[in-house]
């Protein structure tokens, strides 16, 4: 189901996870689950994977993670505070350490001049430890595709936050 470099990417990481002790959350909104997918094609991966939250509704950003309706409303669900708010929820929501959280436009449509399909957030928060946010534009390359770099970009960046 997903490529053979993020499969071989998803076991190294969780490899360092375990070693560490640690536990990863995930909350995604325009991915859909497929970062917690990725995670748990791995076996032996429920040692390290505490949970996901697939929060493809603005409501469900509210409801299960805490996402302030008026930031939302203010900023757009993609944007970085929301992608912030949404890691920040995860890890209260959760018994993880590290969260890994992102909103986008995949497209095909739903772009804007100001947020064009392909602008992903994601953050990664970590507790006791200033939280990670990185913009990408993929640009309009595909749906399928811009879902899985996004997948390939949220493990990096909880790589980097371990």
């Amino acid at each position: 189901m997903f490529p053979d470099h993020l499969i071989m990417s998803a076991r190294l990481l969780l490899g360092d996870l375990e070693e560490r002790r640690l536990k990863v959350v995930t909350a995604e909104s325009c991915t859909g689950g497929l970062i917690a997918g990725l995670l748990t094609e791995i076996p032996g991966s429920s040692s390290v994977v505490e949970r996901g939250f697939v929060v493809y509704s603005n409501r469900a950003k509210e409801d299960m993670l805490g996402v302030p309706g008026d930031m939302i409303a203010d900023f757009g669900a993609v944007s970085e505070g929301v992608a912030r708010a949404m890691a920040e929820g995860a890890l209260r929501e959760s018994n993880a350490n590290i969260a890994v959280a992102v909103t986008g436009v995949a497209g095909p449509g739903g772009g804007t001049a100001m947020k064009p399909v392909g602008l992903v957030h994601l953050a990664c928060a970590r507790e006791n430890k200033s939280m990670l946010h990185v913009a990408e534009r993929f640009g309009d390359i595909g749906r399928s595709e811009i879902r899985l770099r996004t997948v390939e970009t949220a493990l990096e960046l909880i790589r980097r936050q371990m």
